[in-house]
């Protein structure tokens, strides 16, 4: 069993590393630098014909998707989402796919308006983009105990929740007025408790990440390649 992570910092790929940091399975990393378009580069289109970072090579086998990776991975080692046969199943996948269907899509929508309108329509994408992800972070807040593991087990959506909340705070670099974390009060409790986690600690680390990565975030200052 190898895994070998397509990554570049601060990007989707996190939290595929920290899954696999807190599954303890030994990875490699391999750098995909977004500063000279490395995403777009024939050789990482054969593993991923989107052009899009994560992908994860499983036994030489390339996974794309961030949530299909996550649950895939949840799914192979038992651990950090219910079993298939487990009653709270569907309601921790209903949420993981919330989160990556509506809450993912619109952060893009927010930081990459260029790829949606022109650019007289940015404003009004980008507004509606911070009410939607502003409603679907309440959500998430008040229905925290159908999808949230365990202080000492997190799950994927976990993960995959913290990181949406670090960007929220950090992009697009104008303006970021619209996203308090305090208003968020279970997820606030979650991002300060998750960063204690020997998995985060990794991340930290591998990615010149600050301190407190989730509940008080600030740029990262990678050893290798850009975020953005």
């Amino acid at each position: 069993m190898t895994y070998r992570l397509f990554y570049a910092p601060d990007n989707a790929s996190l939290m595929v590393r920290m899954t696999l940091e807190e599954l303890q399975q030994p990875y490699e990393t391999q750098l995909v630098d977004r500063a000279v378009g490395g995403q777009k580069h024939p050789d990482y289109l054969q593993h991923n014909p989107v052009g899009k970072i994560p992908t994860l090579l499983i036994d030489n086998e390339p996974v794309f998707e961030t949530a299909a990776i996550l649950l895939h991975l949840a799914e192979r080692h038992n651990a950090m989402a219910p079993a298939p046969a487990d009653p709270a199943r569907a309601a921790f996948l209903k949420w993981l796919f919330f989160v990556s269907n509506t809450l993912h899509a619109d952060f893009r929508l927010l930081v990459y308006p260029h790829k949606h309108t022109g650019e007289a329509g940015y404003a009004d994408l980008q507004r509606g983009a911070e009410q939607r992800m502003a409603h679907a972070f309440s959500i998430l807040d008040d229905a925290a105990r159908e999808w949230s593991g365990r202080e000492d087990a997190p799950t994927i959506i976990d993960y995959y929740l913290v990181t949406m909340m670090r960007w929220c705070a950090l992009y697009p670099s104008k303006d970021q007025t619209w996203f308090n974390i305090a208003a968020y009060p279970t997820l606030n409790a979650l991002a300060k408790s998750i960063e204690t986690r020997p998995a985060v600690r990794a991340a930290i680390q591998a990615e010149g990440l600050n301190e407190t990565p989730f509940s008080l975030p600030d740029y990262a200052d990678p050893p290798e390649g850009t975020a953005i």
